[in-house]
């Protein structure tokens, strides 16, 4: 069975710890060296007129601070502790971005539908994967890659239109921000589920897709 961070209260936001002590590069180093994940640096916050901007330079930047600074982030993407820790050397403030597509992808769901998911899984006893949760009201939830081939006709099986969940997966060509990135002045990424020796082997979509689909069913 797996553990939630924090006791949750219906489907609002649990509070759960974030990561302190800790820095973009010790964590990238860790990610590529513990876990095996590939990552690449992301754009970063700067301070401009007292405000935190995007070092992209868009003062309107949809994703300030969280996403991929250079478009051949795919080829940059690292699963070497050495060169993860020489790539956040030389931009220290640079965000933690995960590639799908390779050792994972990820099901992203509302914040809320998420919650109730967890809630389900738990009495289904279901082993669970890491889970981000993210400043803007999303849950990604880690699973084996090859999900965006399968969970569409899973999805139909279960009798829902795939239009009708706000359900989608990040497979190949896609990222994740990993914790503790943030998204501008909404927050930081934080775990819903950390990632630990127990979950190390990821479930296939398949194993989750039944409670993911009807969370988001129950939160339309």
């Amino acid at each position: 069975m797996f553990i939630v961070e924090e006791t949750l209260a219906g489907t609002e936001a649990a509070q759960i710890p974030k990561q302190r002590g800790e820095s973009l590069l010790e964590t990238a180093v860790r990610y590529a060296e513990e876990r095996h994940w590939d990552v690449f640096p992301g754009t970063w916050l700067e301070a401009v007129d007292g405000s935190q901007r995007c070092s992209c330079g868009d003062a309107a930047c949809p994703a300030p601070g969280s996403h991929p600074a250079r478009p051949d982030w795919a080829t940059q993407a690292t699963g070497s502790a050495t060169v993860a820790r020489r790539m956040w050397q030389k931009q220290p403030a640079a965000s933690i971005l995960l590639p799908t597509g390779r050792t994972f992808d990820a099901i992203s769901v509302p914040e809320t539908a998420g919650f109730l998911a967890l809630a389900r899984m738990e009495r289904m006893e279901l082993t669970l994967g890491p889970v981000t949760l993210t400043p803007d009201r999303r849950m990604e939830f880690f699973v084996l890659p090859g999900a965006g081939v399968k969970v569409p006709d899973l999805v139909r099986k279960l009798g829902w239109a795939v239009s009708s969940l706000d359900l989608t997966v990040l497979g190949e060509g896609a990222y994740v921000a990993a914790p503790p990135t943030r998204f501008g002045s909404r927050g930081a990424v934080q775990w819903a589920c950390r990632p630990t020796p127990a979950n190390r082997w990821l479930q296939d979509a398949e194993e989750l897709i039944s409670p993911l689909a009807y969370a988001c069913g129950r939160d339309r």
